[in-house]
């Protein structure tokens, strides 16, 4: 409690914010647009190396350590499925958005497009410092 104190006091004085709070930061706006990427990549089947190469490709860069575990927790959410099958002879897991994860997906689209407009209204407003309200 301390520190975060601390940081909110020093922030106030014109102290630079250190590289940890925005590396947090970053971390936790990226983590739900993560799940929509993913979500998005899936409408069509891809086993996990392809998806991660297309995403990257997208400009979404997303750790292995990352990527397995959340294809797992959306697979037990039931808005994905999965299948083993060999492919250039080896066994690969390919991943598909459900149903379920269809509907999710249009329902988190719609919701993405509606913050994104607020935030661009938002993040688009003249600060003080440049002479607006």
């Amino acid at each position: 409690m301390r520190y975060i104190l601390c940081v909110t006091h020093c922030m106030g004085h014109g102290m630079p914010i250190g590289p940890d709070i925005i590396e947090a930061l970053r971390l936790e706006l990226r983590r739900g647009t993560l799940i929509l990427a993913v979500l998005g990549t899936l409408r069509s089947e891809k086993y996990g190396y392809t998806l991660k190469a297309e995403l990257g490709e997208a400009g979404v860069d997303i750790d292995e350590g990352a990527l397995y575990p959340m294809l797992r927790r959306l697979e037990t959410q039931g808005l994905l499925t999965s299948e083993w099958r060999e492919d250039a002879k080896r066994q690969k897991r390919f991943y598909r958005l459900s149903a379920d994860g269809a509907a999710a997906l249009d329902q988190l689209t719609a919701e993405w497009r509606r913050m994104n407009g607020a935030l661009d209204s938002i993040l688009t407003r003249s600060s003080p410092k440049e002479g607006g309200q």
